[in-house]
C-alpha cells in the first residue's frame, strides 16, 4: 500500500457556483452531483478500487457555498486528462455559471 506524503503546495481549485452571471439560481436543483458523477472515474492513479465508481473524484466533487450548490475543481485534472477539465470548464461557460478561483480550506475543529 503507497504511503500517503502530504502537499508541499496549496491545491489550486476553483468553484462553479449554481448561479448564473444574473444571479439566478441554476436547474436542474442536482447539477452539481451529476456534473461529479460524469466525472467520478477521474483519480489518482492507484487510489480505484472495488468500489470507486461509488465515490466522487478528487478532482471534481460538489459542496455548498453560503447555502449555493456548488463544485470545487482541482486544477490538476488539467494535467491528468486536459479533455475532462474542458469539459468541466465548458460546460460552466456554456450554463453562464460563476466560476470562483479560490481553495477551500477544511473547518478547524475547536480543541
Amino acid at each position: 500500500m503507497a504511503e500517503f506524503t502530504k502537499p508541499t503546495t496549496a491545491a489550486r481549485e476553483f468553484f462553479i457556483q449554481g448561479l448564473t452571471s444574473d444571479g439566478r439560481q441554476f436547474r436542474p436543483s442536482d447539477w452539481a452531483e451529476r456534473l461529479c458523477g460524469v466525472m467520478s472515474c477521474f483519480r489518482p492513479e492507484g487510489s480505484g478500487g472495488r468500489n470507486a465508481h461509488i465515490g466522487y473524484s478528487p478532482y471534481v466533487r460538489p459542496t455548498v457555498l453560503g447555502g449555493v450548490k456548488s463544485v470545487v475543481v482541482n486544477e490538476a485534472l488539467r494535467e491528468i486528462e486536459p479533455l475532462a477539465f474542458h469539459f468541466v470548464v465548458n460546460f460552466a461557460k456554456d450554463n453562464d455559471l460563476q466560476i470562483l478561483d479560490a481553495c477551500l480550506v477544511p473547518d478547524q475543529k475547536a480543541k
